[in-house]
């Protein structure tokens, strides 16, 4: 089998929960060798989120991590401590990049912010996943990702018209306006440092990234001078052709957006007089008739309508059957991983991404616990077992078996 792709790629991994870690967890599975920089604390908060493998006992390896964190390594070193962001800084000097999702300002106040690391290493790339970005009026305020679309116009635009705004089942500015772009921009440095020999900062916003995903919203409201109100998106609920619809065992997703596909599905039906009727919107005659006729049958029975009228109409299934459907299996979009102290395999979902000669491996290696690799990293950077057994004597480090210590992140 071919080298992974990002093979030989070093990347320290300072964030925590999921946009960055889901970010890593992208290069990690094309081959990059994401190290954790944990605190002597408790580490990474989804460590010791629920639901655990082992039964009720609360380990350092929940479900939730092991879903971002598999084939990482993990070092536990304490930032506040002057051992502690030296062996930061020495660990940097030879790293290809450096991500980390703290408010602005915080590693810098550590004395290992970005100005700092280039001085060692001009060739890093330093990537800051934050809320609002590195500078602007909201810079140092707190968030969560309903909280960057509520203020970019994503969240508001979402449900129907005299409804409330609805919040969707995945983290839109989280995953999306951060971990995504966050990869995308520190490839982009990366393939540029090929070019010039120099890092740079990658200043990822998670608000920024996500209203990105209006770009054709926005493009309509500077082109008319109106923006438009919920429930008023073509493509959120306005039209007839183009919405989920309650079947007679739930519910169904119509996509007919194209003309072909709304007469496919009027004529199958027996209703060619609702033909013109494509882009009427809820409330009218059309739409009323529309929605009487997805219940009289069944998701089973509309499926095989859409395999004998092509019409894009798809079953709106539970989250249980999506993963078990044949669909997810045939694109081995849930994989089995051995994890240390499990019996079974966990299953996890799959890479995302398809290359056809080096495709990425969700399953080469387990996900870390809480500084199980503190020695081996610090070893192959250079610092000698004297070194490390100092380190671990005064606090600035710690393994995988040693006591929960203060974190930074504490205070």
């Amino acid at each position: 089998m071919s080298a992974l792709p990002l093979s030989g790629l070093t990347v320290l991994d300072l964030s925590r929960l999921l946009p960055g870690g889901f970010c890593s967890l992208l290069l990690s599975d094309f081959g990059a060798d994401v190290i954790k920089v944990e605190d002597t604390g408790m580490g990474d908060y989804i460590r010791w989120s629920p639901p655990y493998y082992d039964g009720a006992e609360q380990t350092s390896r929940s479900a939730l991590f092991l879903s971002l964190n598999r084939g990482k390594r993990s070092v536990r070193v304490n930032l506040k401590s002057d051992e502690g962001t030296q062996v930061l800084l020495r660990l940097a000097r030879d790293a290809d990049v450096l991500l980390e999702s703290f408010r602005p300002g915080v590693l810098d106040r550590l004395g290992v912010g970005y100005d700092r690391l280039r001085a060692d290493n001009p060739g890093l790339v330093y990537c800051a996943i934050s809320g609002y970005g590195q500078d602007g009026p909201n810079r140092d305020r707190s968030g969560h990702d309903m909280n960057y679309l509520g203020l970019n116009g994503l969240l508001g635009l979402t449900g129907e018209r005299d409804g409330p705004p609805v919040q969707a089942a995945g983290q839109i500015a989280d995953l999306g306006g951060g971990a995504l772009m966050a990869a995308v921009g520190i490839l982009i440095a990366l393939r540029e440092r090929e070019r010039s020999g120099q890092g740079q900062l990658v200043d990822c916003s998670m608000f920024d990234g996500a209203l990105s995903w209006l770009a054709m919203v926005a493009a309509e409201t500077f082109a008319t001078g109106r923006a438009p109100q919920r429930g008023e998106l073509g493509l959120a609920g306005r039209y007839n052709c183009y919405r989920p619809y309650e079947c007679a065992d739930g519910y169904v997703s119509l996509g007919a957006l194209e003309p072909k596909f709304w007469q496919a599905w009027c004529a199958g039906v027996g209703r060619t007089d609702l033909i013109a009727h494509a882009f009427d919107q809820p409330g009218s005659e059309s739409h009323a008739a529309v929605t009487e006729i997805f219940k009289r049958r069944t998701r089973e029975q509309w499926r095989r309508f859409a395999s004998e009228h092509d019409c894009c109409l798809e079953p709106v299934l539970g989250l249980e059957e999506a993963l078990e459907s044949e669909l997810v299996a045939a694109r081995e979009m849930v994989v089995g991983l051995n994890q240390p102290g499990v019996e079974q395999p966990v299953r996890l979902l799959g890479v995302p991404i398809k290359l056809s000669r080096t495709p990425g491996d969700a399953a080469r290696a387990p996900g870390p616990a809480l500084g199980e690799h503190t020695d081996d990293v610090l070893g192959a950077a250079g610092f000698s077992a004297q070194e490390i057994a100092s380190l671990h004597a005064s606090g600035a480090i710690a393994g995988a078996g040693e006591s929960v210590r203060g974190s930074f992140l504490s205070s």
